[in-house]
C-alpha cells in the first residue's frame, strides 16, 4: 500500500525549489488560453471528475493530467489524459486558463501553475485540522521541532495557497476552518456546496442504490441474499500503520457479528496510509475495497448500510443518506494532539465511540439487529450532516461552474 507523510512531502518541496522558481519565470511569459486540466491526488475522481464532466458536456477544452499508466487506464478512453509529469503535462499546464485540484498542485504539473485560475476544490469536510491549522504540515524533513524551520515551511504553504482563487465549502461552519486552513479570505471560499457529493443528492434514492449496488457488486461480487454493507473507512495517519487493525481475537467477534447478523464488512484502507485488514480465517465476510479497487468510493456510498470510521469526512457525507455510523477512534487523545480536531471529537462521535473492535462490533450488532437503534444512530447522521451540507440539491457542481466563470474564465466558445 501507498505511504506517504508530511516530512517526507517537505524534504521534496525544499528540494525542488530551484524548478518551483524556474517554473514561475517561464509562467510569466507565456501565454495561457482557455483549456481547463483537471487533477486528482487519489486517482480519477472525486470532485474534480464531475466538474470535468460538465465542463466538457458545456464545451470547454478540458484534460485529465494522471500521475501513472494505471491511472490513465482507470479512464477507459472516455477521458481525455496526458502524464502529469511528462513535458506535454507540463506544457498542458503552464498553457491553461483554469487549473482544477482536489489536494494540491501536486495533482496537476506542480511546477506550471502559476498565473491560471486556480480552482482547489480539496477533498472533505475537515473534522481534524489541515493545512495552516495542523502542527503536522510544517513537520520539518531535518531538525524536527526547530521554530525558524518550520515558520519557512509554513511561509511556503501560505505563498502557494494564496494563489488559490476559488475554494467550494459545503457551508458557512465549514467555510471558517477552510479559510482558516488554506489561509484565505471570504472572495476566495464560497458556500456553493461541494460537487463530490452532488451524486449522494441527485436522482431518486431506489435509483441511487440500485447503481451504488451495481458498482459495488462488479468490484467486490455479489453479497449473501439479503445481506447488509458495512463500510470500514479508517482516515490517514500521516504515513504511520492504523491503530485500529484487528487482533485475531477481534476479528473472531467481528465475523461472529457478521455472520449472526447477515452482513458483509467493505475495508477501505486510506490510500496514503498502512495496514492490512485480512482476518484471519479467509472469511467470504470481509472484502477489501480500497482505492485501487475504487478510486472514489462515495458513488457507492448508496449502497453501504452503515459505516464505521474515525476521523474521516464520511462521518459528515453519509448524513446525507441518514446512514448509521459506528464511530470507532482508538487512538482519539493522541491524534488530537498530533493533529488536532476542529472543536471536539465528542461534538461530532458522541460520547459512546468506540475505542475497540470489541465495542465497536457490539455496537455494530446493536445497530443491525435493533431497528430502534439504527434508527436513532441514523437521525443523529442526518442531523450531523444537517450542519455541515447547507446544500443537498445535487446542483454544487453547477455552481462551482458558475462561479468559476464569474472569475474570468472564457465561456465555451458559442456560448458567449
Amino acid at each position: 500500500m501507498a505511504s506517504f507523510s508530511f516530512r517526507a512531502g517537505n524534504a521534496g518541496k525544499l528540494l525542488r525549489a530551484p524548478l518551483y522558481a524556474a517554473g514561475r519565470v517561464a509562467n510569466a511569459v507565456i501565454p495561457r488560453g482557455e483549456r481547463w486540466v483537471f487533477g486528482c491526488g487519489a486517482g480519477i475522481g472525486d470532485g474534480a471528475l464531475a466538474l470535468y464532466a460538465l465542463a466538457r458536456d458545456e464545451g470547454h477544452d478540458v484534460l485529465w493530467l494522471t500521475a501513472s499508466a494505471d491511472e490513465a487506464r482507470a479512464s477507459f478512453g472516455d477521458i481525455r489524459t496526458v502524464p502529469k509529469d511528462s513535458i506535454r503535462g507540463w506544457w498542458a499546464t503552464a498553457r491553461a486558463g483554469v487549473v482544477v485540484v482536489t489536494h494540491g498542485l501536486g495533482d496537476v504539473n506542480r511546477y506550471a501553475s502559476s498565473g491560471a485560475l486556480l480552482v482547489q476544490l480539496w477533498h472533505g469536510i475537515p473534522l481534524k485540522r489541515i493545512g495552516l491549522d495542523s502542527p503536522a504540515t510544517v513537520q520539518a524533513p531535518i531538525l524536527a521541532g526547530f521554530a525558524p524551520m518550520q515558520r519557512l515551511l509554513g511561509f511556503l504553504y501560505r505563498r502557494a495557497q494564496s494563489a488559490i482563487r476559488l475554494l467550494p465549502a459545503a457551508s458557512d461552519r465549514s467555510r471558517g476552518r477552510l479559510e482558516s486552513a488554506f489561509g484565505l479570505g471570504v472572495e476566495q471560499v464560497l458556500v456553493t456546496g461541494e460537487p463530490r457529493v452532488d451524486v449522494l443528492s441527485q436522482g431518486d434514492p431506489a435509483t441511487r442504490r440500485a447503481q451504488a449496488v451495481e458498482r459495488r457488486d462488479v468490484a467486490v461480487g455479489p453479497l449473501p441474499e439479503g445481506a447488509r454493507a458495512v463500510l470500514y473507512a479508517p482516515t490517514w495517519r500521516d504515513g504511520a500503520p492504523d491503530p485500529a487493525i484487528p487482533s485475531a481475537a477481534e476479528w473472531e467477534r467481528i465475523e461472529a457479528v457478521l455472520d449472526e447478523q447477515n452482513a458483509v464488512l467493505l475495508v477501505r484502507s486510506h490510500p496514503l496510509g498502512e495496514g492490512e485488514y485480512r482476518p484471519p480465517s479467509g472469511s467470504e465476510r470481509v472484502r477489501l475495497i480500497g482505492a485501487s479497487v475504487f478510486t472514489d468510493i462515495t458513488p457507492v456510498l448508496p449502497a453501504v448500510d452503515v459505516l464505521i470510521t474515525d476521523y474521516s469526512s464520511l462521518l459528515y457525507d453519509v448524513g446525507l443518506l441518514e446512514m448509521p455510523v459506528v464511530p470507532l477512534a482508538p487512538d482519539v487523545e493522541e491524534y488530537a494532539r498530533t493533529r488536532g480536531f476542529y472543536g471536539r471529537y465528542e461534538d461530532v462521535a458522541g460520547t459512546d465511540f468506540a475505542r475497540d473492535w470489541t465495542t465497536a462490533a457490539a455496537h455494530l450488532r446493536d445497530v443491525l439487529a435493533d431497528p430502534a437503534v439504527f434508527a436513532a444512530r441514523s437521525r443523529r447522521s442526518g442531523n450531523l450532516s444537517a450542519q455541515m451540507h447547507a446544500h443537498r440539491d445535487g446542483r454544487n457542481t453547477r455552481r462551482v461552474y458558475d462561479a468559476i466563470l464569474r472569475r474570468g474564465a472564457p465561456a465555451p466558445k458559442g456560448r458567449a
